[in-house]
């Protein structure tokens, strides 16, 4: 995911002259990471994905190469499907410390209190941001890549990532969800291709 949210800044998001700006090398291995994260409209965006099964060094490696192209992406959050697998796995860089992998994740519990906030995303390219609403927080229950219990209790930001992450596991873009017809249209207008 890359996102616009107001309270945080997304690393894909730049200013003009400012400091958020990648440097020309940094840009080279985002363009470089971003050729490995399947793009609107490739139909894997669009199916559900299965639970994995196996909690094994494959699954330890396959989240180590997800961790290595969200980074160097300069994204949030990226889900197996972006990838092209058919697998209930995504990976997010929480403010501080290592990136994590949630696996088989469910939302147990979400508030009843929404916000709308513009959101990004890895697999529709830079120029597409549009206002999503969502839950402001949410419960989830998942494993680690190791295969154990985990259980995630998340507001704002956070919680807005991992909706954005889960909706990919189901086969859901961020476009789906908007409810401003003409931010749909400009979405859409751009995602067009052109000739």
């Amino acid at each position: 995911m890359a996102s616009s949210a107001t309270k945080r800044r997304s690393r894909t998001e730049h200013d003009e002259g400012g400091d958020d700006r990648l440097s020309p090398e940094q840009e080279q291995r985002r363009q470089m990471a971003l050729r490995h994260v399947r793009q609107y409209p490739d139909p894997v965006l669009r199916v559900s994905t299965e639970d994995v099964t196996e909690f094994d060094d494959e699954l330890v490696a396959l989240v180590e190469r997800m961790t290595s192209i969200m980074g160097d992406a300069a994204g949030i959050g990226l889900a197996a499907p972006q990838l092209g697998l058919r697998l209930r796995l995504f990976t997010f860089q929480p403010e501080e410390g290592a990136a994590e992998a949630v696996v088989n994740p469910k939302i147990t519990w979400s508030s009843d209190e929404t916000d709308v906030d513009i959101e990004g995303c890895l697999s529709l390219g830079d120029e597409v941001r549009v206002p999503v609403r969502r839950p402001s927080a949410i419960k989830v229950e998942a494993k680690t890549a190791t295969g154990e219990d985990k259980v995630w209790e998340l507001d704002d930001y956070y919680a807005r990532v991992f909706q954005h992450e889960m909706d990919h596991l189901d086969g859901v873009l961020m476009i789906d969800r908007v409810e401003d017809d003409e931010s749909r249209a400009n979405a859409m207008a751009r995602l067009r291709p052109r000739p």
